[in-house]
């Protein structure tokens, strides 16, 4: 994990705010600054491509995601190769970089990809067999999740130049600050990240995150209570979760209870340990850019620093290049954790007691809310750290309507899973260990059972 450079705590209130606000509007006013036309132009192409849901070939969804669709058609069966070459490619350059001494888990990790990448390419090969070509496991993971993380990635972080490097960031940022930094205690610019995980995939959202982390505009706190607090699954993953719990005739109280216990789930856990205790540094060797408080012209404040980060914008095609370069980068550290750390929470899931025995922690909560069926509930949201969907899978021949729906909603809430969220966090440079996140998945599991389930008895 990489050391963070130590700097002043970002303050709730900032007694220079009022002089911030009249030098940047000054600054509006004799600067010659270039010509707006990418602010409007980009931010709308971004919107429309990150956050507008199109049909297309009876699938609704948004439009990036429909270009990876349409790569996939068109590079066809070259596809599961290419994903097996970003996976050597991943694995074999935490060697080359020396990334895999950095801390015995990380070290791990690193050989652990080694049997990620021999498992994808057996079965990319055709001589997969046995338990693990079972259509759960590792056909699974390849098909359902590495492909489709793998894909997005990289395509989606090209377009990402057109919402993160001209402007919109900024603009967006000084006029949520007001929601944001009260209730989450993050920047008003991560409601971007918020957006992109729910319309698009968690895996873009997280990109957003570790960019402008990276970049020093949050503090590590933020960035994980972020990437560990609004990195959802997205609605039109939410729709298979209402498919499989027999829910889509409850589509709208499921699809808004969803998400609003996960984002008072989340206000709540910023405020507790583990989150609550880490340091607000920012990124070693990034120039700290805290986000200052605006009290007053809000939407000159934004429109000027819109119009700051615009000038010095590098070109369009510049820009997509180096988002594209870092997908890929961080694609190819993604996929093979997704065969190695996602095939063993699998294994476990299906082999072993141990979420059976998760479960038992889980009880209390279930039992205090009144879940129907308490122990079948703990035991199903303890294997929902090993993959978002099973706990739905588990509940989904249950008569209860309020256990299926309170099941569908823990599924979401929880957001941190081993098969796919964990290894995406793990291949950014967000500050957060193994044993943070595991402990942030039982506070999420726990309050959302306690918060769900008598929302659950009044709606339904």
């Amino acid at each position: 994990m990489p050391a963070h450079k130590n700097h002043p705590k970002v303050q709730e209130h900032h007694p220079g705010a009022p002089a911030f606000e009249a030098a940047i509007l000054r600054s509006e006013d004799r600067t010659d600054h270039r010509s707006t036309w990418p602010f409007f132009v980009y931010s709308a192409l971004g919107i429309a491509i990150f956050f507008l849901p199109l049909s297309w070939r009876g699938n609704t969804t948004i439009i990036v995601d429909h270009v990876v669709t349409a790569f996939r058609d068109v590079a066809g069966p070259v596809v599961p190769w290419i994903l097996l070459a970003f996976m050597l490619y991943g694995t074999v350059r935490q060697f080359i970089t020396g990334r895999w001494k950095n801390g015995a888990l990380t070290g791990v990790f690193s050989f652990a990809n080694i049997v990620g990448v021999i498992v994808a390419g057996l079965y990319v090969s055709g001589f997969l067999s046995g338990p693990l070509a079972a259509k759960d496991l590792v056909p699974f993971l390849f098909e359902k999740i590495a492909t489709p993380v793998g894909l997005i990635v990289p395509i989606g972080s090209m377009f990402l130049a057109l919402i993160i490097c001209y402007g919109f960031l900024e603009f967006v940022g000084v006029l949520m600050q007001p929601v944001m930094r009260p209730i989450w205690r993050t920047p008003g610019r991560s409601a971007i990240d918020a957006v992109a995980s729910f319309v698009g995939s968690y895996s873009l959202g997280i990109l957003i995150t570790d960019r402008v982390y990276r970049e020093g505009k949050y503090t590590a706190r933020e960035a994980a209570i972020i990437a560990t607090g609004f990195s959802t699954v997205s609605a039109a993953f939410m729709v298979i979760v209402a498919k499989t719990l027999d829910l889509m005739a409850y589509w709208g109280p499921f699809f808004a209870v969803s998400l609003v216990v996960t984002f008072i789930v989340t206000a709540i856990s910023v405020r507790i340990p583990p989150l609550s205790l880490l340091p607000n540094d920012y990124y070693e060797g990034a120039t700290a850019q805290p986000e200052e408080i605006v009290r007053k012209d809000r939407m000159k404040v934004a429109w000027s620093e819109a119009k700051n980060t615009l000038d010095e914008a590098p070109p369009l095609p510049q820009a997509a290049w180096r988002n594209f370069v870092d997908g890929t980068n961080m694609a190819a550290a993604i996929t093979p954790s997704i065969m190695s750390i996602g095939l063993g929470g699998l294994l476990l899931a299906k082999f072993t007691p141990v979420f059976d025995w998760l479960g038992f922690l889980f009880y209390p909560f279930a039992w205090v809310a009144r879940v129907p069926e308490p122990m079948l509930a703990s035991k199903a949201a303890a294997t929902g750290i090993a993959e978002m969907l099973l706990p739905a899978t588990l509940v989904s021949d249950q008569e209860s309507l309020v256990l299926r729906f309170v099941i569908g909603v823990v599924a979401v809430s929880a957001i941190i899973f081993f098969s796919a969220l964990v290894p995406c966090i793990l291949a950014t440079q967000i500050p957060v260990k193994m044993w943070h996140m595991v402990v942030i998945w039982f506070e999420r599991v726990a309050l959302t059972f306690l918060i769900a389930t008598p929302i659950a008895y009044l709606l339904l």
